[in-house]
């Protein structure tokens, strides 16, 4: 795989067709937005979004010790998910620094797909492998071998149904069935990221257009619309959930994000990073690292990615994620800040656009959440 050459989804005809905005993405043209972005948000939020999400990274684990190499090379206890369960998870390195966060789905006794974000995909495929030595177990490079559409929002549930004889009715938040969609293979995930119930569907690559336009045909009468990327960064913004190159970073470690919970110091055996994370979770325990928050703009100008956060004429924090909310009506924003002036309500707190100290409203995640 050539790490230099633009490479292209197997829907790239179908988005360029469809008069989209195309950009470039961890080495891959994605689309950025058909029309306008805030339009496909909303649909998202109240009928439904088709995205193509192709980059990302699919990574197979099999063999008799598939699950110990996971246990180890991963901080989750991962032997513990069943059969057609996921799990959200992240790797590490030994000084606990956060490599990636990952989805890993068990789909047999001996068989997982790990997926990793598209701009770390390589980097997870290389510390599994290096990390899979003295155990039974073969760790596969399957990003090729699948393509991924997601349908996300209210509407989706309906829109799948017309499509397949699944049952999607009993299959939980964070599990998926193999199943025939539109009569293409599929395996049929609940999983997203943009704080709405949907489903995320692996396919091979030669079925992605037949899948895609069935979906699309199937979900006119909701109101189903094609989605890029941007609308995609601003929906999971609104829930809270973490980007990496954003709020994850290996310069932090899972409880420097305010995400211990994913580390299980309680699986058997030793795992990469154990005992850095270990002391991570002690010193937070007793001097709380700075915290991710969100902030909700008094005015209209929008935070981005690097600006400051302010009180009191001082320094205390940092942007990590900014952008208009069409949810909420205003810019929003995620900074990590020092932990006197996490608390939802705290007065006082500025984030400094261009030098001038604009006045947020310090808030507790999400932004939102959808009624279930």
């Amino acid at each position: 795989m050539s790490s230099t050459e633009t490479r292209r989804t197997a829907l790239d005809a179908t988005h360029r067709a469809l008069g989209a905005t195309m950009t470039d993405f961890a080495g891959w043209d994605m689309p950025l937005r058909y029309a306008s972005e805030r339009d496909e948000h909303v649909a998202v939020r109240t009928r439904a979004g088709l995205f193509d999400l192709s980059h990302m990274g699919e990574i197979t684990v099999t063999g008799p010790q598939a699950a110990a190499l996971l246990d180890y090379a991963l901080v989750g206890n991962i032997g513990g998910v069943k059969p057609g369960r996921a799990r959200y998870t992240m790797i590490c390195r030994e000084d606990g620094g956060i490599l990636d966060d990952l989805i890993v789905y068990r789909l047999a006794d001996t068989e997982y797909m790990v997926v990793a974000n598209a701009s770390n995909s390589q980097v997870v495929l290389d510390a599994l492998t290096g990390r899979a030595a003295g155990f039974d177990a073969e760790v596969r490079d399957d990003r090729d071998a699948y393509a991924l559409l997601a349908v996300q929002g209210p509407e989706s549930p309906g829109i799948l149904k017309s499509l397949t004889d699944a049952d999607l009715d009993g299959l939980k938040y964070y599990a998926g069935l193999p199943g025939t969609v539109a009569g293409v293979p599929a395996l049929i995930a609940r999983t997203g990221y943009t704080g709405e119930d949907g489903f995320e569907l692996f396919v091979k690559p030669e079925h992605a257009v037949a899948l895609w336009q069935a979906l699309t045909e199937a979900g006119e009468g909701v109101g189903l619309v094609p989605c890029g990327l941007s609308c995609r960064d601003t929906l999971r913004l609104e829930a809270g959930m973490p980007l990496y190159g954003h709020e994850l970073t290996t310069s932090l470690t899972p409880f420097d994000a305010g995400l211990g919970r994913v580390v299980k110091f309680e699986k058997e055996g030793d795992f990469v990073g154990r005992a850095a994370l270990a002391e991570a979770a002690e010193r937070a325990a007793y001097e709380p690292p700075r915290v991710l928050v969100g902030l909700v703009a008094e005015g209209r100008r929008v935070p981005r990615a690097g600006y400051q956060v302010v009180a009191g004429g001082e320094v205390v924090g940092e942007v990590t994620s900014g952008a208009p909310s069409p949810t909420l009506g205003k810019p929003i924003a995620m900074a990590y800040v020092d932990a006197a002036h996490g608390a939802p309500g705290t007065e006082g707190v500025g984030v400094d656009i261009r030098g001038s100290h604009e006045p947020y409203e310090v808030v507790a995640l999400p932004f939102y959440k959808r009624q279930k």
